[in-house]
């Protein structure tokens, strides 16, 4: 199928850990690298295989003081299967001869194939055929398959399967002198002439691991056990040109799985009950299918295949099997040990574009949050505030993760991190809980869980906000924004700055929603709310007061970053990018030469043009004017002008913000850092970092460019909203979407046209409505419209209706 592979040719040992990334295998409950069977952890390969939510937490003595960290844990590798020629050594890229090597991911039916001929000896070659699939309809089950062919010899061949419990987090560089062995008291058994188990623990969280393997083979099969691993072998007579197979199937489960209480037993019992492999792909082709389907995606050309890309690493972190699970959204999905499994922000990236396809995922996805509401208050409480205080990085129980210490490899020094006065962490999960209420129109978690979500930050940022007589506004102190780079003003002893724009901005919507919300329940259910939080009318007029007069600071005419950021020294950029190149961590060069970059004007990523990125234009005046301000499109633009020349793009996330914005600020340019957001991962732009982890804000928020940003799709006052902003790159395209009980709407634009097919079903209409005008749309009904002609002005005015 026609842009539905994702190939590579040829072996390179230096791409192979992008390549893993990028080949991962998973299904929502687990993942698996796409790493070769045959081949160890070591300097070019690393097999990881990770359990959704599966935490553990070691402490480490750096730099004279015992750091705490919690990591997404590596468990168990089922991947391993060596092989060689009788009495030989084993073969892997690194001991034989690799003459070719092929490798193709089929993202229609989730399977991973690969073909590598090894030389062996002078005239021979042992062909090496796999197919891998990490099963979609059920989650707790993995396979592959192996099959060989000798050309122009024959003998004997020797074939390894293991599972290895001796694992370590060992995958990410500067992690590495950190504690990483997670896995403890391993065990292992058989379970019949061709089936074996291993069990192990996590040692502080204590979850219990249990995996079991069937090998099968036209062979006698025998097993050996040692410490840590249980081995399966089989000798295989080879002929020339005849193929010999091996299948081997996996079943995993934890004890954090509803209704399992002895995970190796539950592991044998369904690898056991598992059909061949055969059946298995047949199965997982139809998972997949049914995947596709709803979350249907058509756009041409290159683009068309690296956003189908994302999308299936979308959907294999966050499966409908999530649905099921306690767990939040990993940033660099299941696909490596980098920020070490967290969930911080990039949920933000992520929950939108779910919303709209996958509700009941997001609904999870918020009711972790929620699980972990109690922890928020009593960090809150604990910093001598009301309401919750989110962690910027959070794990297994919604405790702060967020590391104290951080290396810069450029200076090898190891130095504060003040990441966690990330405040604004609240308010996205505010914005995804009313994104999603109005997404899908479940007004049932709205007015429960969402309602005491939105309270309990809306009452943080009330609490948090001091009233300064000089400036006669709010001020929210001490906090650090999106931009990551600025922590602390320069020669200031104690970290944090005042007034970051993006943060007051969004507290201020979030109040404004809050009572929004609370104006409008039930009045039983806001009887309940009021007496189990202590909240009155006082509290509410407070509220109100200060979502209309946070301060917002500005400077020469521009929106600024935060208090201050006016005065602070201007970078001579180009002469940086003449000494090192690649400056998008500017921070670490900087750091390194004896400097810090809070002492300039100079970003790392979106910070208030996030505002953009999150706030239609119409949201976006309408909050600036609540504040007192008037955000007209000359200062919008000149703030958009401002910030391009002077960010570095050290997150994959900025080029998507970027290009987002000026899809209605400067139309011309924006197709560069869409590219920019298209290719983070897929050409790894940040140069290593991929393969430590996919950056899934990134590649969902791609995805969500196509669904909201060029069309200026927004949910809201029960209809749906659209005001396209066609890119001459991206002047046509489609997908579907599934909105309040109607499942498979599809939108196309193509040339000034949009066509809305809403599926028969015996729900209402949609209400839909365009710049001057409406429409309703009847189930089983297709409307094609004609939208007015958009000039390609290179300077499209930002904040236009």
């Amino acid at each position: 199928m026609t842009g539905w592979t994702w190939e590579y040719d040829g072996y390179d040992p230096q791409a192979e850990s992008l390549r893993e990334a990028l080949c991962t295998l998973g299904n929502g409950y687990l993942a698996t690298r796409g790493a070769l069977p045959e081949c160890d952890a070591d300097a070019v390969h690393y097999p990881g295989t990770y359990v959704a939510g599966c935490y553990d937490r070691l402490t480490t003595e750096v730099a004279g003081r015992r750091v705490e960290n919690e990591d997404m844990v590596n468990v168990p590798n089922w991947l391993p299967l060596r092989f060689r020629l009788a009495g030989q050594s084993w073969l892997t890229p690194e001991t034989a001869e690799v003459r070719d090597h092929r490798q193709v991911l089929h993202l229609a039916s989730g399977l991973l194939e690969r073909r590598t001929r090894y030389r062996i000896g002078e005239d021979r070659s042992l062909v090496v055929r796999q197919q891998r699939l990490v099963h979609m309809a059920d989650p707790h089950l993995a396979a592959l398959r192996t099959e060989f062919t000798a050309e122009d010899f024959a003998g004997d061949l020797e074939v390894e399967a293991t599972l290895d419990g001796g694992v370590t987090n060992a995958g990410v560089a500067r992690y590495r002198d950190l504690g990483g062995r997670h896995l403890t008291r391993p065990h292992t058994g058989s379970a019949g002439p061709d089936t074996v188990w291993l069990r192990c623990r996590t040692r502080t969280s204590d979850v219990r691991i249990g995996i079991a393997a069937r090998l099968t083979a036209d062979a006698r099969i025998t097993a050996r056990h040692d410490r840590t691993r249980v081995h399966q072998t089989v000798r295989l007579p080879l002929l020339p040109g005849r193929t010999v197979r091996v299948d081997k199937t996996v079943a995993l489960h934890t004890s954090r799985d509803p209704a399992i209480s002895d995970p190796p037993a539950a592991a044998v019992d369904r690898v056991t009950a598992a059909p061949p492999f055969d059946a298995l792909r047949e199965t997982q082709l139809t998972a997949w299918a049914q995947l596709w389907r709803r979350a249907e995606l058509e756009v041409p050309g290159e683009a068309g295949r690296v956003l189908r890309l994302h999308l299936f690493h979308v959907l294999q972190t966050l499966s409908p099997h999530t649905a099921d699970l306690d767990v939040g959204v990993p940033a660099r999905g299941l696909h490596g040990e980098a920020y070490r499994g967290h969930v911080f922000w990039d949920e933000l990236f992520v929950l939108p574009y779910l919303d709209l396809h996958f509700p009941e995922v997001s609904r999870a996805l918020l009711r972790y949050r929620h699980r972990r509401l109690d922890r928020a208050v009593a960090a809150a409480r604990a910093a001598g505030r009301r309401g919750a205080l989110y962690p910027w990085q959070s794990g297994s129980d919604g405790r702060e993760e967020s590391q104290e210490l951080h290396l810069n490899p450029r200076s090898g020094r190891w130095l504060p991190d003040h990441s966690r006065l990330q405040h604004h962490v609240g308010s996205a999960v505010a914005y995804n809980v009313w994104r999603y209420c109005e997404a899908s129109g479940d007004t049932e978690f709205l007015h429960t869980k969402g309602a005491e979500m939105l309270l309990q930050i809306a009452r943080f940022w009330a609490d948090s906000a001091t009233w300064d007589e000089g400036v006669g506004r709010h001020r929210l102190r001490g906090v650090m924004g999106p931009d990551e780079y600025h922590d602390a003003y320069p020669g200031a002893r104690q970290p944090g700055l005042d007034d970051n724009a993006y943060t007051n901005v969004t507290a201020a919507w979030v109040l404004t929603r809050a009572l929004e919300v609370l104006r409008t329940l039930p009045e039983p259910r806001r009887r309940e709310l009021a007496e189990r939080t202590g909240l009155d009318e006082g509290e509410l007029e407070q509220w109100e007061d200060v979502s209309r007069t946070l301060h917002v600071p500005f400077h020469a005419g521009v929106i600024s970053q935060f208090e201050g950021y006016g005065d602070l020294a201007e970078l001579d950029w180009e002469g940086y990018r003449r000494r090192y190149g690649d400056i998008r961590r500017l921070d670490r060069i900087l750091e390194a030469e004896g400097d810090t970059v809070n002492r300039y004007q100079a970003s790392k990523q979106a910070d208030v043009l996030m505002l953009g990125y999150l706030f239609s234009p119409h949201e976006l005046r309408a909050l600036f004017a609540r504040l007192g301000h008037r955000l007209d499109e000359d200062t919008w633009r000149r703030t958009v002008d401002h910030y391009l020349l002077r960010t570095s793009h050290g997150s994959t996330l900025s080029g998507l913000v970027h290009g987002w914005v000026l899809a209605r600020a400067r139309r011309a340019e924006a197709w560069t850092y869409c590219q920019e957001a298209l290719l983070g991962d897929v050409a790894d732009v940040q140069g290593g970092t991929t393969g430590e982890g996919i950056h899934l804000g990134a590649m969902a928020g791609t995805l969500d460019l196509v669904q909201r940003g060029l069309t200026g799709l927004e949910t809201r006052a029960g209809a749906l909203w659209l005001d396209p902003v066609p890119l001459p790159e991206l002047s046509s395209y489609g997908f579907s979407l599934r909105y309040r009980g109607h499942w498979g709407v599809r939108l196309r634009l193509s040339r000034g046209r949009l066509e809305m097919t809403v599926p028969p079903s015996d729900r209402s209409p949609i209400d839909l409505r365009l710049p001057g005008r409406a429409v309703r749309v009847r189930p089983g009904e297709t409307r094609e419209i004609t939208l007015p002609d958009l000039p390609d002005l290179p300077d499209l005015p930002g904040l236009a209706d």
